[in-house]
């Protein structure tokens, strides 16, 4: 019987040493919504409304373009009748020269309005990182994630962060606007 409780108090205190995580950290995950702050923010809808009203006027350029270029495709079909061989294809070539400016036109467009959207939104990623990593820090997350780019098909409510964020962002704001005004 003194064998067996020795075994016992042997095997006790063996396993009983171990380290066993007791009331190891538990990871802290948060979920940031990009689209969502880029929509109800006030850096984000001023950055829309910048490029959605450089895109309407760079669309209306563009139209009036198109619309000279069928007046005067219009004229040339009626008056190709009458013209003589070489002024027809003078006035064909210039046409084609304004089909061309129009093309060269649409991509430099395209390319200014991609370039001030990238300026744009890089300064609103850039101001959220440092908000989502000061937000990260105080409040001891392992991890914050956005939602679309992460890979995040479900995320509850309880750890999007997004609102605070958007709240932060917008203090900002109103913050180097007042420093801005204050240097005027």
């Amino acid at each position: 019987m003194n064998n067996i409780v020795k075994i016992f108090l042997a095997t006790f205190f063996l396993f009983g040493s171990w380290n066993f995580a007791y009331g190891a950290d538990v990871a802290k995950i948060g979920v940031v919504d990009f689209q969502k702050i880029i929509e109800t923010s006030d850096m984000g809808k001023a950055s829309s409304e910048t490029i959605k009203g450089r895109g309407n006027k760079m669309t209306a350029t563009l139209k009036e373009k198109e619309a000279e270029i069928e007046k005067t495709k219009k004229e040339l079909d009626q008056k190709s009748l009458i013209m003589n061989k070489d002024a027809s294809e003078e006035q064909e070539q210039a046409l084609r020269n304004k089909i061309n400016d129009l093309a060269s036109l649409q991509r430099r467009y395209s390319t200014e309005l991609k370039e001030l959207q990238n300026s744009l939104l890089g300064k609103l990623e850039n101001d959220l990182k440092g908000i989502v990593e000061e937000i990260g820090k105080k409040e001891g997350y392992t991890l914050i994630m956005e939602r679309r780019v992460g890979g995040v098909m479900y995320a509850p409510s309880a750890i999007d962060i997004t609102d605070r964020v958007i709240r932060k962002l917008n203090a900002l704001n109103t913050e180097d606007g007042d420093k801005k005004q204050d240097k005027k």
